[in-house]
């Protein structure tokens, strides 16, 4: 087994960010949307991140997009699934996918919470299938790998030079769990964020400020929200059963009906691309 050719679900915020990596890491990339405005929003995306490490956007070339699922995953090793997180849809993909693939084509799922014992039986394959979760890619360069039950050994052990090769710090997560490693800590960070506004404890800023000053981080809670996207956040906190998560999901669903899904949209908590968090005068 081996990765040479790999084909990307998904032309959103990680879809895109994971497809440079691979281009850059010197692998044939594919990435697939089934709305093609979105390659459009990528490419800039690609184009931005590549201004800020001083690399042209040549490389952008060399990707192929296409709305074409047969096209797009055509000859794939490996593919890396970013679609919304909603499990019906996911199971949709999947079954189309796999359905398309190669015999010797990976799946793997970028899932921020779900686990992937939820989605293997929508593969033929489901030795083949693995959770494999990136970060940010170019800052936050953590993967977690995440196999379920019937993984094959192989496969993880695949998967964990894939990701060194993507330049990524691979963490292998041995028994299924929401979230994987980080997530899991973050959410907790986040939920409680999400109630302490939603109780009306503290305003949104304070609540920054008091995890900003005391752990001397560039951003807290809210900051972090909006970096991730609302709407990721919102389809994993309505999906929890608790009280405090539904509240919470009720809130981010307001900004979101708004069209303020944070920095992606220059709107949020806070304000881009200058948010009030990175004033000096913010913690005064």
């Amino acid at each position: 087994m081996k990765i040479n050719n790999v084909c990307i679900l998904g032309a959103g915020t990680l879809g895109t960010r994971i497809a440079l990596q691979a281009a850059l890491s010197g692998f044939q990339v594919a990435v697939y949307d089934i709305n093609a405005e979105a390659f459009m929003a990528s490419k800039k995306v690609m184009a931005k991140i590549l201004r800020s490490l001083s690399l042209t956007d040549e490389i952008i070339e060399k990707i192929k997009f296409t709305t074409d699922p047969a096209e797009a995953v055509g000859d794939a090793d490996i593919i890396s699934e970013s679609v919304t997180e909603e499990l019906p849809l996911k199971r949709q993909v999947w079954a189309q996918f796999s359905a398309l693939a190669p015999a010797k084509t990976i799946f793997t799922t970028n899932t921020s919470y779900l686990l992937p014992s939820m989605l293997v039986d929508s593969v033929d394959r489901p030795a083949l299938f693995c959770a494999f979760h990136f970060h940010d890619v170019f800052y936050s360069k953590v993967v977690d790998i995440m196999p379920h039950p019937g993984t094959s050994e192989e496969v993880v052990t695949l998967l964990e030079d894939f990701g060194r090769a993507l330049k990524q710090v691979p963490v292998i997560v041995r028994k299924e769990n929401p979230g994987y490693v980080f997530n899991y800590m973050l959410m907790a960070v986040i939920g409680a964020a999400g109630k302490l506004r939603t109780k009306e404890i503290a305003s949104i800023e304070d609540i920054d400020k008091s995890w900003m000053v005391n752990f001397h981080m560039p951003m807290g809670p809210f900051g972090i929200l909006d970096s991730i996207g609302l709407d990721t956040a919102w389809h994993v906190t309505h999906n929890l059963e608790d009280a405090g998560s539904q509240a919470f999901a009720a809130l981010l669903k307001t900004y979101i009906d708004a069209g303020k899904l944070g920095e992606k949209t220059g709107e949020g908590f806070y304000t881009y691309p200058a948010p009030a968090y990175k004033d000096p005068d913010f913690l005064i």
